[in-house]
């Protein structure tokens, strides 16, 4: 996996990151410390620019998040129950990903994005719930973006060490999803801010 990254650089990050969001177990965090890494030149091989790496990446888990939307939509649960063992996928991940659809509707699909485990497997139940193909695009992709930055950002600071890094973030890579979803309500509230404020003038106007 790392020479594949190594030897063909954005191609390389675009397929991994859809393979992951299609239910394939390839880790998103390996893919793009290492991309970012690479975007530094710190690591030989390709040197991308660190927009390059973050929208390869975002690219890949969108077109992978659709596989699997697909596969829910026309396959449905009893076909994954039944076929998911010969690509990796265990019941329990499944029914995980459902519950938690269904306790959070659509909005889930971006806020999965921001959890390791549940982002890998949340677009199956959106697939078997019929969530339109438009707002389920919507939302992956404000949900991936945030986590494929954060990462080849993450990568890019550390450079060579980036491989310390990942193994670092094996266990805690929650904390990545803490910063993120923190980073998300600071925007939030900043925008908002700045809404409140513009609208007395806007009015009196």
């Amino acid at each position: 996996m790392q020479h594949l990254i190594l030897t063909y650089g954005l191609t390389a990050i675009l397929l991994l990151m859809a393979a992951e969001s299609a239910c394939i177990p390839i880790p998103s965090e390996l893919t793009m410390l290492l991309g970012g890494a690479l975007a530094a030149g710190a690591v030989s091989g390709p040197h991308p620019s660190l927009i390059a790496v973050i929208a390869a990446g975002t690219a890949g888990n969108v077109i992978g998040s659709y596989v699997a939307w697909l596969a829910g939509r026309y396959g449905g649960r009893p076909a994954l129950h039944r076929w998911g063992r010969y690509i990796f996928l265990r019941e329990h991940e499944i029914d995980r990903a459902q519950d938690w659809f269904v306790r959070r509707g659509s909005a889930s699909v971006f806020w999965a994005r921001l959890l390791p485990g549940i982002r890998t497997f949340i677009s199956l139940p959106a697939g078997i719930a019929g969530m339109p193909a438009g707002r389920f695009g919507l939302y992956t992709l404000a949900g991936c973006l945030p986590w494929t930055a954060a990462l080849a950002l993450a990568g890019y600071g550390v450079g060579a060490n980036w491989q310390h890094l990942e193994k670092t973030l094996q266990g805690p890579s929650y904390i990545i999803a803490g910063l993120v979803v923190v980073a998300i309500a600071v925007g939030m509230g900043v925008v908002l801010r700045r809404r409140r404020r513009g609208a007395p003038s806007g009015a009196n106007a």
